[in-house]
């Protein structure tokens, strides 16, 4: 298995597959793997000659430094992992310096307003240190194929967005989000969870489902009330957000409109770490 830890030697050794027009599909994760992560590896093998996959704790969209001080850094778990999938996989895992040089600071970017809602509004300049990685990681690698989870459904809007604006020819692709047995999310914050905590957890996506069932006859902000008062109610939680929104253009739905389509969104905190899920209305 090939690792690389410096982005010129990565690049050289793409450089020949390119010449012969073989298809790169490109995975950039932070680490801390679970079976969401490799789901997308798995997808990226079936469907491209090459699969490169990143993985770099990007310190420009952490609004939290504590957060980022305390996110799971497993890289030699995760090779492991890599390994009993599929040896083929080429492994980038940069350094800091190696990504950023000297100047660890965002580019400023604009996403025509998906920036601006949920996420955005609550984790300052988070989006423009996304823009920044994963400019840099397409720039380097140059990949046919690119996969993100559905889990983080806003940066995967926002991807598209960046590369349809600066004209970055490389294909997105979302892909469904992967869940534990109790329907929590699959993050790699999960692993911060203490068993109970993971265990309560669920109420978030039978909390989705809910609002799901109750979009089919209320309007979303009924929908989006009786959700707060729920959460008012577990003492566990702290309600960050609930919104459902047009999935085009992440504006909060006002009205329902049978042409277009509607996404739940939630953020919760439970021992201090944030959760976020999402679930299609349709």
């Amino acid at each position: 298995m090939l690792i690389f830890t410096e982005n010129e030697a990565l690049t050289t050794h793409l450089s020949s597959f390119k010449a012969t027009k073989k298809s790169i599909g490109f995975v950039p994760t932070m680490g801390a793997l679970h079976q969401g992560h490799l789901s997308l590896i798995d997808k990226s093998l079936q469907e491209n000659d090459i699969t490169v996959m990143s993985i770099f704790v990007n310190p420009t969209q952490f609004n939290n430094q504590e957060d980022l001080a305390k996110y799971p850094r497993t890289l030699e778990n995760d090779v492991e992992k890599i390994k009993a999938l599929n040896t083929s996989v080429i492994i980038f895992a940069p350094t800091v310096s190696d990504i950023y040089k000297e100047n660890v600071v965002s580019q400023k970017f604009e996403y025509d307003n998906l920036e601006h809602q949920m996420e955005g509004k609550h984790r300052e300049g988070h989006f423009n240190g996304v823009g920044t990685i994963i400019k840099r990681l397409f720039e380097i690698i140059k990949p046919s194929n690119a996969y993100f989870g559905e889990k983080d459904f806003q940066q995967l809007q926002i991807v598209k967005k960046l590369v349809s604006k600066y004209v970055i020819p490389v294909n997105i692709i979302g892909c469904s989000i992967y869940r534990e047995e109790n329907g929590l999310a699959m993050s790699s914050r999960n692993e911060r969870l203490s068993k109970q905590s993971r265990e309560k957890a669920a109420i978030i996506f039978a909390t989705l489902n809910e609002a799901k069932e109750l979009f089919k006859v209320k309007s979303a902000k009924e929908v989006i009330e009786i959700v707060v008062n729920k959460f008012k109610k577990t003492s566990d939680f702290k309600l960050e957000y609930f919104e459902i929104a047009d999935e085009s253009n992440l504006l909060t739905c006002k009205r329902k409109d049978k042409n277009k389509s509607y996404r739940a969104f939630i953020a919760v905190f439970i021992e201090n770490i944030r959760l976020i899920d999402n679930i299609s209305m349709q």
